[in-house]
Order: structure tokens, then sequence, then C-alpha cells
């Protein structure tokens, strides 16, 4: 979806009823937050319209039956998952990512190229894998491993489930909170869960994006909660269902059904540095709305 800017307002500005508006209108449209500013994008086609919506409503209070309906077909379709895509280039590329390495990896069947994306380089000798020293992996200038295992998965389901997610959390805190600010929460949230899981465990074989997917959640939640936002906005449910979800695995319950062993440190690591990261960008986005 094709969309230019229409409106940039500092964040103290609250934005939060126009936007109420052009939902009940059915307006397609998003808000980016662009370091102390708010942008309002929507489609050229209806550009002027929203302007001039704002100069008459700018708190959103609109008599919606003295809005004029628009002509059919006058409002473009919701955005394709191409257009998504588009305006989600980071969300997407981590996707992408995940899609090749599991091509690589035989999804978990291919211990040579697995080991170039695991937590700790290892040997294969016999029956055994033989792991090297994380220090001594670091020393050597294998740094990407604190990342990499987010791109590894071990099945179809995996996958599908960890993308899923990824897909519906990541996109909202791109198109908030901008490309860059996700890019480095997940790189965050990654290097944290994987570490989590390595103390846990100790050295063995792991990957998912599962524990970043926790501490989107917990970013999204908490963010929210302190600086509320549409685009924040999670069905109902949602954060029950993982929480839920969670409480399960760590019970070892789904180890026992034969679904294998669930990283349960990098999913609480995961959620515990996401909490962390939403209560302190809330708390600063709070904090410049009122100022």
């Amino acid at each position: 979806m094709n969309v230019i800017e229409v409106l940039r307002l500092p964040l103290a500005v609250d934005l939060s009823g126009f936007v109420a508006l052009l939902r009940r209108l059915q307006v397609p449209h998003r808000v980016v937050e662009e370091g102390e500013e708010q942008v309002l994008w929507v489609p050229p086609a209806i550009a002027e319209d929203v302007r001039e919506l704002y100069t008459r409503y700018p708190d959103g209070n609109a008599d919606l039956q003295a809005v004029p309906e628009p002509e059919q077909g006058s409002l473009p379709a919701a955005p394709s998952l191409k257009e998504q895509a588009i305006a989600c280039k980071v969300t997407a590329t981590v996707l992408f990512l995940s899609l090749v390495v599991a091509g690589l990896t035989g999804l978990g069947d291919n211990l040579t190229t697995i080991a170039w994306f695991t937590f700790l380089p290892f040997q294969v000798q016999g029956e055994y894998l033989y792991f090297t020293p994380l220090l001594q992996a670091l020393g050597e200038g294998q740094w990407w491993r604190l990342v990499s295992p987010m791109l590894l998965h071990f099945g179809v389901l995996h996958l599908a489930m960890n993308g899923m997610w990824y897909w519906e959390l990541g996109k909202r805190i791109e198109l908030r909170q901008g490309p860059w600010m996700l890019l480095c929460l997940t790189l965050l949230f990654s290097m944290v869960s994987n570490l989590a899981q390595h103390f846990t465990s100790g050295p063995s074989l792991f990957g998912g994006l599962s524990g970043v997917l926790y501490g989107l959640l917990g970013h999204v939640w908490l963010y929210q909660k302190l600086a509320p936002n549409p685009q924040f906005s999670l069905p109902r449910g949602v954060l029950a269902m993982m929480l839920i979800w969670l409480l399960v695995c760590l019970s070892g319950v789904v180890g026992q059904l034969g679904f294998g062993q669930i990283a349960n440190a990098a999913h609480v690591g995961g959620l515990l540095i996401g909490c962390l990261t939403g209560l302190l960008g809330g708390w600063l986005a709070r904090r410049r709305l009122s100022a």
C-alpha cells in the first residue's frame, strides 16, 4: 500500500482520538513515532480529505452522521501481504532469513550447516557432539553466535508458529517505533534469551524465535499499559494464552508428551528483558506526552 505523510505532530499532541475516528471510518492509515514526533501516513488518494478531517475534528469528536459516506471503491482495499511486508521491512527480513536458514539446515536435520548458527560451535565425533567453550568462540571472533540461534528451527510447526507470532508482534513495533527499534530489540532479546538458556542448560543445541517472541510480547504489553496506542493493541486473550503456554512448558508436560525439549530459560529470559524495555520505553513515551 503506497502511503504519504499527512501530519507530523509533537508526541505531546494526543492523536488517539483522531486515530479512533479514522478507525471508525475505516480509513487505512498508520502512525509512526520518529524521535520527538509522531507521523500519520495515509494513501495519497485520500490525503487531502484526512488533512481536512483533522482540521475539523482534531480530537476525533466527530458526528459520524455528518461525515459523508465514502463512495464505493474510493478507499483502497486492505493492504496485501506483499504491501505489508514492504511497509515492515525488518519483520519481513527476519522471517525471510529464518526460511533461508531452515532450508540450509533441513529444519534441524543437517548437523554440518546447523553448526554455522548454533550458540556454540561443535564437532561431531561418532554419536557425540563436542562443543567449543563460549569464551573461546567469542575470542575467535564468532560474535554472531550470540544472536544467530534465533534463526534455527527444528520442524515445520516450530517455524510456522514462531513465524506467525513474530509477524504479528514485530510489525506492531516496527509501525509504531520504527524499523531500527525493532531490529535492536530483536537482537537484544535474542542475545539475552540465548545467554539465559546457555547458562541454565549448559552446552546444548537450541534455537528458534520463541525467546525473542516473549521479549516482544513483554515489551508491547507494558509499553501499552503506560502509553496506550492503537498500534500496540493486541487481540483479546493473546497475552493470557502465551503466558499460559509458558507455564505449561515450564511444567515439563510438553516434553513428556514427546514434543521435544523446550528452551524454557530462553522464554523466561526474553519475557523479563522485554518487560524491562517495555517499562522503560512506555515511561519515556508517557513522560514526553505529559511534558
